[in-house]
């Protein structure tokens, strides 16, 4: 009796999923979890492929949900994001289900110091400013360009925005809520593993210039004192 086909997939933690047979590999291509160029072994023609080069599976693709496509988002496009440039094209297009699209306008606010933060933003395009106001007076805090990210705090604690983002010129940004952030987690951790080591590697550079600066300025105004 013909044994059914069964296939091992190179997830984009760069390890070996399997076996698994026909059926559960095109829902993984349903769901997302297997896009096109994902590497395939197929056990009885002892070969590894690309999804869409087998003939059983090339057709799901147009079938399957595409937030790439949906989206207009490309890896190439999402490569601009620094922390994200170090991920493969199979991992930048399944990242592309948990992400949305927002443009803002020139001058717009995106939100106000004190709102409630539910999403972190990546710079697609265009400049924003972090500021508070003081005084009727402006207060910029950072500058943000494409390829930075802020407001990633908010996926963790939910709690106030500590500054206006005011969008400098018409911007483009990529949005990630805190409900997707968690859905990334519990759907596809491989995948967010990565995506939070970056991160958190960004913000500690952040906070190591910060000290850097606060100790500078220290050193600064103890100098004067004692003049």
């Amino acid at each position: 009796m013909e044994q059914p086909a069964s296939y091992f997939i190179w997830g984009v933690d760069d390890s070996p999923y399997g076996p698994v047979e026909l059926s559960m590999l095109l829902d993984w291509i349903s769901d997302g979890r297997v896009v096109a160029d994902t590497w395939v072994y197929e056990k009885s023609a002892d070969a590894w492929g690309k999804a869409s080069q087998f003939p059983e599976l090339k057709a799901h693709f147009g079938k399957a949900g595409n937030a790439t496509a949906d989206s207009g988002l490309t890896p190439n496009m999402l490569r601009r994001i620094k922390i994200l440039g170090h991920l493969k094209d199979s991992q930048l297009a399944h990242l592309c289900d948990f992400i949305e699209m927002h443009q803002a306008e020139a001058h717009s606010i995106l939100f106000r110091q004190g709102d409630i933060g539910d999403a972190m933003y990546l710079v697609l395009s265009g400049e924003l400013r972090a500021r508070v106001i003081n005084g009727g007076n402006e207060s910029i805090l950072a500058t943000f360009r494409t390829g930075d990210f802020f407001g990633d705090m908010a996926l963790f604690d939910n709690g106030p925005r500590s500054a206006d983002v005011v969008s400098s010129t018409e911007s483009t940004l990529l949005k990630i809520s805190a409900a997707n952030f968690f859905r990334l987690i519990r759907e596809a951790p491989a995948l967010a593993t990565p995506f939070l080591q970056a991160t958190v590697r960004t913000l500690s550079s952040r906070i190591r210039a910060d000290n850097k600066r606060i100790t500078h300025i220290s050193e600064q105004f103890s100098a004067s004192r004692g003049l």
